[in-house]
């Protein structure tokens, strides 16, 4: 078999969005392929639309259901153990493809002998196969034979894990698999997938719908959710070091960090988080500092965040109450220049 496709799924049965993943998928142009759709305890029905799909299209999905809820890490490494495919791609179950991804990947992937092959995807807030907003998800100067410089822009810049396709006995040869219980589950794992490959290419084409809904992981923010972020940054340096390619990729993993683990987590959690806890926020900034702590010396934090993001993290660092302050001031006197 050429292609397992995973679905991780929990409660996407409202508006339609798993039938219309699961049908994007059946669709595809290629044939020699299965759909491995993890159900992760849904509270919804979702696994009884998933459990018709199965008996509709026996040869083609394969259902498994989870006694526990584990998180998109848990459903993703339970079809990663039962796929049968030469390759293995992921797709959100709220999200789409067309009809021709994974053919075009495909035949990326056997003209160039590459081992993972990506392509764009498209930012759109109905079910729709129009284009919306494209994103370019790598660039062209990352392909070919990974070199210490194309692994290092990949790093720093290396795009989502579910718009690409991975050989399955290098993910199985290196144990690529998801840590689980916690959100950002991608982002803890994603530079492995991406560092030990031998070969990247990419198809300029966007392929992949990535569905702009208010209950997606990326819009919702709690502390639970920042601290998952946290979790999923240690877990990526922790990886990286022991995989031994840490040292090799110092910098930028570092950077990677910094945006993962604090500057993502803090300015999100300020802007748009259920409370202002002072504790959590003083963890914040010592986990960074236990971690990291010169990381104000980084060379890409230095030229990639701006100066007033820089200023609010040293004030951070240095007072969290001041910091919160401040920061809520000035938020409430931009709001109140954007009225005007």
């Amino acid at each position: 078999m050429r292609l397992s496709i995973i679905v991780p799924v929990y409660n996407m049965a409202e508006d339609n969005k798993l039938t219309f993943c699961i049908d994007s998928l059946l669709n595809q142009t290629i044939t020699d392929y299965e759909i491995v759709a993890v159900d992760d305890k849904s509270t919804d029905n979702s696994a009884e639309i998933l459990k018709k799909y199965e008996s509709e299209n026996p040869d083609r999905i394969k259902v498994i259901l989870s006694d526990r809820n584990g998180r998109q890490g848990t459903a993703k490494n339970k079809g990663i153990n039962v796929s049968q495919g030469e390759w293995i791609g992921f797709i959100d179950s709220d999200d789409w493809i067309a009809p021709d991804m994974y053919e075009k990947l495909l035949a990326c992937a056997e003209a160039t002998g590459a081992d993972v092959v990506g392509c764009d995807f498209s930012l759109v807030n109905s079910h729709t196969f129009e284009v919306g907003k494209v994103v370019n998800n790598s660039r062209d100067n990352q392909s070919g034979i990974l070199d210490s410089d194309k692994r290092k822009s990949l790093i720093l810049d290396g795009g989502s894990l579910c718009v690409k396709i991975y050989k399955r006995d290098r993910i199985l040869k290196e144990g690529l698999y998801f840590p689980e219980g916690i959100f950002y589950e991608d982002n803890a794992i994603g530079n492995a997938y991406l560092v030990t490959a031998h070969h990247f290419e990419y198809v300029k084409e966007p392929l992949y719908y990535y569905y702009q809904h208010d209950t997606s992981t990326v819009h919702t923010v709690s502390k639970a959710r920042c601290k998952d972020r946290m979790a999923a940054a240690e877990f990526m340096m922790a990886d990286a070091k022991k995989r031994g390619f840490y040292e090799e990729l110092k910098e930028e993993i570092d950077f990677k960090f910094i945006m993962l683990y604090y500057l993502n987590t803090v300015f999100s959690y300020m802007r748009d988080g259920e409370d202002t806890d002072i504790g959590f926020l003083k963890e914040l900034a010592n986990g960074l500092k236990r971690n990291l702590p010169d990381f104000e010396l980084n060379k890409y934090y230095l030229e990639k965040i701006n100066s007033e993001e820089r200023k609010l993290s040293k004030m951070h660092q240095k007072n969290t109450l001041m910091f919160v302050i401040y920061y809520r001031l000035l938020w409430f006197y931009r709001k109140l220049r954007k009225r005007k």
